[in-house]
């Protein structure tokens, strides 16, 4: 019968600091009451925590005061765990490819289930839901990127799907102005016929905010590629559908973009 401590400093001296309740079982021919007991007096030493049952990450030195290490060095084999495709989006996604504003203050995921959020130390893992249909459609291998870590990868949105993300889960990611930051730090770079291909997997409002905000920061060559959405469009959205009337004063002084039929009832405002 092994002994648990020793089985974590063997998963680091592998470069692995995460491991399976069916892996240790196996590994140390523990009974699962035992193996709990094990990994509640670790964790208790701030050697071991667990986002998710039967899930545990193995904590370095440098990891504990945050209580956990970064979820970039361990979503991807989580969601192997849950059996679940995923993509890490929004905010992460867009300072990975460069958008100078945005400080992710949660790690948000993009998965076809709906996940509780993981509190874990000072770490917050926040699940957005897009349906199986629309997740095939949108997470695919040549619209993604990897986060590489010392751990290994993680799966990101790439450019083109960040910003649909940004417009379509706007709410969740700092607002709507949060979601202009990243058109405007972002959309010079991307390709329209990958915005044109992907939109399909996303709400038409959704599609027709992301092409407001190319334009109004001036990429009409990508904005034109979303055109055609707008076109098929029946009736005309809020920008901002927080933004309810109630709260809006000025709603006289709301403008009507015809081409992208939104009514503009918030000022779009950036960091220069």
């Amino acid at each position: 019968m092994g002994d648990l401590e020793d089985f974590i400093d063997q998963q680091l001296l592998k470069g692995r600091a995460f491991f399976t309740k069916p892996e240790a079982l196996v590994a140390l021919h523990q009974s699962p009451q035992a193996l709990q007991a094990a990994a509640a007096r670790l964790a208790k030493k701030g050697r071991l925590a667990s986002p998710r049952r039967g899930f545990y990450l193995v904590l370095r030195p440098e990891d504990r005061p945050l209580g956990a290490p970064d979820p970039a060095r361990w979503i991807d084999p989580l969601m192997a765990h849950l059996g679940l495709d995923y993509r890490v989006s929004l905010l992460r996604a867009a300072a990975f490819h460069g958008a100078a504003h945005q400080a992710a203050m949660v790690f948000q995921v993009i998965s076809p289930r709906q996940l509780p959020l993981i509190v874990i130390g000072r770490h917050r893992i926040e699940f957005l839901y897009q349906t199986p249909e629309a997740f095939a459609q949108s997470n695919q291998p040549a619209w993604l990127d990897r986060l590489k870590t010392d751990a290994g990868f993680a799966k990101v949105a790439g450019l083109e799907l960040t910003l649909l993300d940004m417009c379509r889960y706007f709410h969740r990611a700092g607002g709507i102005s949060a979601a202009a930051q990243a058109v405007h730090d972002l959309g010079a770079k991307a390709r329209g016929s990958v915005l044109a291909a992907a939109a399909r997997a996303y709400d038409n409002t959704a599609v027709r905010r992301l092409g407001y905000l190319l334009e109004h920061f001036g990429y009409t060559r990508q904005s034109r590629f979303l055109t055609p959405y707008a076109e098929q469009a029946k009736s005309f959205k809020l920008l901002d559908p927080s933004n309810k009337p109630a709260a809006r004063p000025l709603a006289a002084r709301e403008e009507r973009n015809k081409l992208w039929k939104l009514t503009i009832n918030i000022a779009v405002e950036i960091d220069a």
